[in-house]
């Protein structure tokens, strides 16, 4: 059935004009400036029409499965839809849903337990056809956990699986350089003085023994794959270095700008978090997202632990790092597409998938009215 949808400024890859997009079939099948005029047309009353958001990287979903400590939700199916309804409702057409493969704390013994669960829910639904949008998988690889190596292996053949990302959360090192940023935050999460200390230590010990062998084990099995890989946190440019090596396409929320810029120059993409873009800096000590768009330095963003913060970090982008619109939009939608390899959307083109966000600006606030996924409406 066709669709047209008009009087709306549309966000397109290098600018915004007042338009009509006209889709079918779940494709789009034009886009011209102007109003249109016919009956058929519906109009969006100059709300912006943008391409559905992409993330890649979001580690909400977890928090459906965990929502308070030592709560685990009882229906996972229900948890995943939960997720899949928070989501859509924050203009994302297509999610890397981040699941933690292994843990470089011992003591969630939860996470390491929903493991496979989510993996197997997240295949449900989409096979199933059980969700609003499209839903991949993300590994988080903690290089830190001596088990990592089997727990890839049981999910190297999920066929949801399109990201992985190689991760060192040793105290002291990348994103917890500086360990005093850790113990504040384990401070804040309700450990003691003598009880930081003691994971500190007994973290530390676990993760120098592990990194070095899960590594290289890493890099071995994703050789080859197809699967896209990223570095996380890197902060020096050896650890880009490494990142290059390894195969590596994507420089995962940079630490530094020394790190970004070093892998700028080496050719890997950076993607940075939407919340420190929103709140103007990072809650672990690391450098300024806003800087590093206002250097040129910032390739993508994904909503790390807040699905809405991904549009809103594009809208602000706009006035704290001299972006304008389609440039600040393509951090959401072009960029991401092009780093996972998916050519069939994030832009609004004839012959790309109609997935769609429609929104207007609240002052600084951005409000979502509409989505579409493959012209469906799904929020």
């Amino acid at each position: 059935m066709e669709s047209i949808l008009t009087n709306a400024r549309l966000v397109l890859e290098d600018r915004v004009v007042t338009g009509t997009l006209v889709h079918e079939n779940g494709t789009i099948r034009a886009v011209d400036e102007g109003r249109s005029h016919l009956a058929a047309a519906r109009d969006c009353e100059g709300a912006y029409l943008a391409p559905g958001l992409i993330d890649l990287h979001t580690d909400a979903l977890e928090g459906h499965f965990l929502p308070r400590p030592k709560v685990v939700w009882p229906d996972a199916r229900a948890a995943a839809l939960a997720h899949d309804a928070q989501m859509a409702g924050a203009g994302v057409t297509t999610v890397f849903d981040a699941i933690c493969a292994g843990g470089f704390d011992q003591a969630k013994a939860e996470r390491r337990a929903l493991y496979p669960v989510m993996l197997d829910v997240v295949g449900e639904g989409a096979a199933r056809g059980l969700f609003r949008i499209e839903h991949r998988v993300h590994l988080r690889c903690e290089l830190t956990d001596p088990t990592l190596p089997e727990l890839v292996d049981a999910a190297i053949a999920h066929p949801e699986l399109g990201l992985a990302s190689l991760m060192d959360h040793t105290p002291g090192a990348r994103q917890w350089r500086n360990v005093e940023h850790l113990k504040v935050y384990l401070s804040g999460v309700g450990k003691n003085a003598r009880e930081i200390d003691e994971e500190l230590s007994a973290r530390a010990e676990r993760g120098r023994a592990a990194v070095a062998g899960n590594y290289a084990s890493m890099v071995a099995l994703f050789s080859g794959s197809g699967i896209v890989l990223a570095s996380h946190d890197d902060t020096t440019p050896a650890h880009v270095a490494e990142a290059l090596e390894a195969g590596c396409t994507i420089s995962e929320f940079p630490t530094t700008v020394e790190a970004a810029r070093a892998a700028h120059e080496a050719g890997l993409a950076t993607i940075g978090g939407a919340p420190n873009v929103v709140r103007g800096f990072s809650h672990s000590g690391g450098v300024s997202m806003r800087d590093l768009a206002a250097e040129g330095l910032l390739d993508a963003l994904a909503s790390d632990y807040v699905p809405a913060s991904l549009l809103q970090a594009a809208v602000s982008l706009t006035r704290t790092s001299g972006l304008d619109m389609a440039q600040a939009l393509s951090l959401v939608t072009r960029a991401p597409a092009r780093l996972a390899g998916l050519e069939d959307r994030g832009r609004l083109a004839p012959g790309l998938a109609a997935d769609l966000v429609r929104f207007s600006l609240v002052e600084e606030t951005p409000v979502v009215h509409e989505v579409a996924r493959r012209g469906r409406r799904v929020f």
